[in-house]
């Protein structure tokens, strides 16, 4: 059998309850490696917009993404893993290209991300979230190995 080689889990977040799950599991899989996890906060389309509108500021959208990423960071303190974290747009407006699966993948790349923790639920109303519209897209198209919770 393979063994893998991880140094660095990827684990891609939007703030709902199944990111804060799918941190978890990427802390776990990064302890028993001895890795790292990056946190990529993936911003929403409606955030995306505001944001190039100048309906909202910046420095809003950090602040309201900061206790995300703070809890993940204390989690990952408390495990003993290393932290990191960035910030990305889901969407664009000007490249149809550019959405939150191919956000994911690109920041896997250019992270060197050994394994990509996803979180995915059920797509059961149209108030889904970013994520879970990129789980299916990740799990088709990533170099690593995924893991979709």
């Amino acid at each position: 059998m393979t063994e893998l080689d991880i140094d660095l889990v990827l684990v891609p977040v939007d703030g709902s309850e199944a990111s804060h799950e799918a941190v978890d599991y990427a802390i776990a899989v990064a302890g028993e490696y001895d890795a790292s996890v990056h946190a990529l906060y993936v911003l929403a389309e409606d955030v995306v917009r505001a944001l190039e509108t100048g309906a909202v500021d910046e420095a809003d959208v950090a602040d309201d993404t900061g206790s995300f990423t703070a809890s993940v960071a204390e989690r990952s303190e408390a495990a003993d893993v290393p932290y990191s974290n960035s910030m990305a747009y889901g969407f664009s407006t000007k490249v149809k290209t550019i959405h939150p699966g191919s956000v994911v993948l690109d920041t896997a790349e250019e992270l060197e991300a050994d394994f990509v923790v996803v979180p995915r639920e059920p797509l059961t109303d149209d108030g889904a979230q970013v994520l879970e519209k990129a789980a299916e897209y990740v799990l088709l198209y990533a170099n690593q190995p995924v893991l979709s919770v």
